[in-house]
């Protein structure tokens, strides 16, 4: 609410907050929880609560800060799109991340440690009936896990071939990618508004869309801009691709006028476009073009449908750079590593672009429409992919912060690179499949939406976690980390710190700095 004031919101927000707010919160706690739960192994109860908190602090609290800061930056880059959806989208990721961040580093450690004391308290108890304590299960990479991690440990150049060529795979329906704005004529027909919308553009096709033609010039040509638009709405009344009568207005200080015009076709036809091809092509220019000193132009439904889509395609590279630059930088700040950097760009783009060729796949056919409970429009959101990349992006630094945080502790530790990445990606990677099943869980909750758009974006998040986690955490990276060797530190490997007497607490936080 308070930032409303400052962004307002198009109406996106409500349900940004709530996706995004879920993904990232059980993410953040199950990071802490495994940290924690890991710690407490290992310690068999030689360590209080405090310092087991601590210790997870100190750790995985590092990653998710790093990780979080990582998100809100590449999210902000949304608000080079200068569009006001984009920025309530932004917003709304921005406000609940650094929210999920703040809770995770004052509300959590606060309820472990309550819990850590109540579960000490219990121990003691048992301790002094005589009963024998209860043993905590040390959460570290398992059997499924070691055997998910093996071609990749035996073979990392085929697994990484082999990985890479099926994600290039899945990005090559993204050639066929047809963008649209999404609009009352691509919505469900279960809406009932829908329903009612359809009856009255049967009952009065002629008023089903509206060029609205603006011109502004000084007073002294108004005559001259109101003769040039009863000129335009003759030459338009011959054309089959309109119809009805049109309407001319003025402004009480007759500096501007205006002029609809119907089309008796949908808003997204290709009927409805090329009346808009004729309206600014031939018939204006051709009619107050001439009037000296006058400014015109076109909107409506139509014009909207054109234009957006292509605001956003300008729009692209801009943002594209900068995500692709802010993703590089935070890797670079997280872990001192160039190599490391240009490693996380590149598998977040292939994840990113793998997924948008899934999405091409799925809503642009017609084959899972009874599957997903949705009527193809042959097109994708003209929001859509713009805003896969920047979220994907974010979260899937969430990830790669975590992975690669374990991987260079153990390196800090004086532990091989090999044996590290190994090491790391097995203790971490059960936390990470599960947070992503979690984040998919939530996502696929938007599929049953009845707007398309929100389908399609719940539907490629759920596929791009999915990747991400599974194929790219598991597969690609590590097989890439075993190829480079030391040279992924690159330009300075990690040095262990001098050992010297300190406390397990203390100890953690020099090794993660």
């Amino acid at each position: 609410m308070v930032a409303s004031h400052l962004s307002p919101d198009a109406g996106v927000g409500t349900n940004v907050i709530l996706m995004i707010g879920l993904a990232v919160g059980v993410d953040y706690t199950l990071f802490h929880l495994k940290r924690e739960r890991e710690e407490r192994a290992r310690a068999g109860g030689r360590l209080s609560a405090e310092a087991l908190v601590e210790l997870a602090a100190a750790t995985s609290g590092r990653a998710v800060v790093v990780s979080g800061l990582a998100v809100v930056a590449s999210t902000a880059t949304l608000y080079l799109a200068s569009d006001v959806i984009f920025s309530s989208l932004a917003t709304g990721t921005v406000v609940v991340v650094l929210v999920a961040v703040a809770s995770s580093l004052t509300a959590l450690p606060a309820l472990l440690t309550v819990l850590g004391r109540r579960a000490e308290r219990r121990a003691e108890r048992r301790a002094a009936r005589g009963k024998p304590a209860r043993r905590t299960r040390a959460t570290g990479g398992g059997r499924l896990w070691t055997a998910l991690l093996r071609p990749a440990a035996r073979h990392p150049l085929a697994t990484l071939c082999v990985s890479v060529l099926a994600l290039l795979a899945l990005v090559v329906p993204l050639a066929g990618l047809h963008i649209t704005e999404m609009s009352r004529d691509t919505h469900s027909r279960d809406i009932p508004a829908m329903r009612v919308y359809d009856r009255l553009n049967d009952t009065f096709p002629e008023r089903r869309v509206t060029h609205q033609v603006v011109v502004r010039a000084d007073a002294s040509r108004a005559a001259q801009v109101t003769g040039a638009l009863r000129e335009l709405a003759e030459r338009v009344d011959a054309d089959p691709l309109f119809t009805g009568t049109s309407r001319l207005r003025g402004s009480a200080d007759h500096r501007t006028s205006t002029l609809d015009l119907n089309v008796p076709h949908l808003g997204d036809s290709d009927e409805a476009h090329a009346s808009l091809d004729h309206l600014r092509d031939t018939y204006l220019p051709a009619t107050v073009g001439r009037v000296p000193g006058a400014e015109y132009g076109v909107s409506g439904d139509v014009a909207r449908y054109a234009d957006y889509p292509a605001h956003q395609n300008g729009k692209l590279p801009l943002v594209l750079g900068a995500l692709l630059l802010v993703t590089f930088l935070m890797t670079l700040y997280a872990f001192r590593s160039v190599v490391l950097g240009l490693i996380g760009v590149v598998l977040n783009l292939l994840s990113a672009a793998a997924a948008l060729g899934l999405l091409v796949l799925v809503f642009q056919g017609t084959w899972a429409q009874g599957l997903l409970d949705f009527t193809s429009t042959g097109s994708i959101g003209s929001r859509v992919p713009l805003f896969l990349f920047v979220i994907l992006f974010g979260l899937s630094m969430d990830y790669q912060v975590f992975v690669v945080s374990r991987i260079r502790e153990a390196v800090l530790d004086g532990t091989p690179t090999r044996q590290a990445v190994l090491d790391g990606i097995r203790s971490s990677a059960s936390v990470v499949t599960s947070a992503a099943v979690v984040m998919t869980t939530v996502f696929v909750s938007f599929v049953f939406l009845h707007i398309i758009e929100m389908k399609q974006i719940g539907f490629v998040l759920a596929a791009a976690v999915l990747l991400d986690a599974f194929v790219v955490r598991i597969l690609v990276l590590p097989s890439a980390m075993l190829l480079l060797g030391e040279r992924t530190w690159w330009p300075v490997r990690p040095a262990a710190p001098a050992p010297q007497d300190r406390t397990a607490p203390e100890r953690a936080a020099v090794d993660v700095r």
